[in-house]
């Protein structure tokens, strides 16, 4: 039976500022970002499941994405560790979401934790195939599966 890929798009709203950086993005400053995640796999052929036809339901895709990411980073602010951040810390109305990275927030970056979060929660006969993130309407990156063998 034929592979079949799904994809289901997400938004979120963002700030962050890469720590160390030589250009204008040193700057705390947000996005509203896209992401598209991709999973591929077979769908399922037992008449007696009751997701027959599917190769997952796009309510799960959902959960999951917006429990390991979207839930943790829609209206935050991202920063390396290796960021000041006990300063934001300190004022607490305006920094109550901040996350802290091992890595700078861009958004390739961002992309390889993105992985890392996701993977381990597909069903086992689902893979993640490619993840796309739009930083702008016009600047993405994207992770791909085969690229990463």
């Amino acid at each position: 039976m034929a592979k079949i890929r799904l994809t289901k798009e997400f938004h979120f709203e963002m700030a962050h500022a890469l720590w160390n950086y030589d250009g204008l993005c040193r700057n705390l400053h947000g996005h509203s970002y896209i992401l598209f995640v991709t999973v591929i796999g077979k769908p399922e052929k037992d008449q007696t499941n009751p997701k027959q036809g599917m190769v997952m339901d796009f309510g799960d895709l959902k959960r999951i994405v917006n429990e390991t990411i979207i839930d943790k980073l829609d209206h935050c602010i991202v920063l390396s560790k290796n960021a000041p951040i006990e300063k934001f810390q300190q004022i607490e109305q305006l920094f109550d979401r901040v996350e802290v990275t091992d890595y700078q927030p861009t958004c390739e970056n961002m992309l390889l934790d993105f992985v890392e979060r996701i993977q381990p929660e597909l069903p086992a006969n689902v893979e993640l195939f490619s993840l796309k993130l739009h930083e702008t309407a016009t600047s993405f990156a994207e992770w791909f599966a085969s690229d990463n063998i």
